[in-house]
């Protein structure tokens, strides 16, 4: 988990340098500077190379870039992977009124290393405890971080939570859970279907009953920091456009405009 964590941390390093040059640098000043949900980098690594002007794009927990935006990241578009979140910066005035919209739809799913041969179907009381055995759940933090509060969610209604909360190994974001399990560092873990689907090293469980969580919504709105018209503007326009939905629906996500 260490190495994770230090890898997350180099990334960090790198996307504040590249957000410097980009300031520094007139003509990449143009691109605008997107924040999205981790979750989607590889279908919005896709789109984005659709946009006339390439945006620059922070990937993270939704919690983590909000926060950075209330603290005055210049990001001008942000993506993320719930609507309490994009809430938290409209209740503070940090949103271009008129530009959010709910983009994408998800599924939170149950997950394994490929080679792992555990079986389970998600009901009310199933033996999750059991089929860790002395390992731990891969999951986003529960706390903060939306797959992590789909899941707490999710095992509160089955009544299994109480018994594995203490098996957790809390993840910074979902992309790191997946990793987790993927490394073989953890034995089961739940992230988006999505997530699941662009990682070769892991294989679905099973799939958790819509009804017990709230709906996987990923919102998405222009910052109070971005012009009313602009490239990012054009760039959130293009999210709903037919080329960007058949870019998500390739990779799992459901479109909801």
């Amino acid at each position: 988990m260490r190495s994770v964590k230090l890898n997350l941390n180099m990334l960090k390093l790198i996307a504040g340098l590249v957000f410097a040059a980009a300031i520094a640098n007139p003509a990449a000043a143009q691109s605008p500077l997107v924040f999205a949900a981790a979750s989607l980098k590889n279908a919005l690594d896709d789109v984005a190379a659709l946009a006339p002007s390439k945006p620059v794009i922070s990937y993270g927990a939704s919690p983590a870039l909000a926060k950075q935006i209330e603290a005055g990241a210049p990001a001008q578009l942000f993506i993320s992977a719930d609507l309490d979140w994009m809430d938290y910066l409209d209740e503070r005035k940090l949103l271009r009124s008129g530009t959010r919209k709910n983009l994408l739809g998800n599924r939170l799913v149950l997950i394994a290393p490929s080679d792992s041969t555990v079986k389970a179907e998600i009901r009310p009381g199933f033996p999750l405890a059991a089929l860790l055995g002395n390992g731990r759940l891969a999951t986003a933090d529960p706390q903060s971080v939306p797959a992590g509060k789909y899941t707490k969610a999710a095992l509160e209604k089955l009544g299994v939570w109480d018994l594995v909360a203490g098996k957790l190994a809390p993840a910074e974001n979902v992309r790191v859970a997946l990793t987790l399990v993927a490394r073989g560092e953890t034995p089961l873990g739940t992230v988006y279907a999505t997530d699941a689907a662009v990682e070769a090293k892991v294989r679905v469980v099973a799939v958790f009953p819509d009804g017990l969580h709230p709906p996987i919504v990923y919102p998405a709105a222009l910052t109070s920091a971005a012009p009313a018209s602009g490239t990012a503007a054009e760039f959130l326009s293009l999210l709903s456009s037919p080329a960007a939905r058949k870019v998500f629906e390739k990779y799992g996500f459901t479109p909801l405009n």
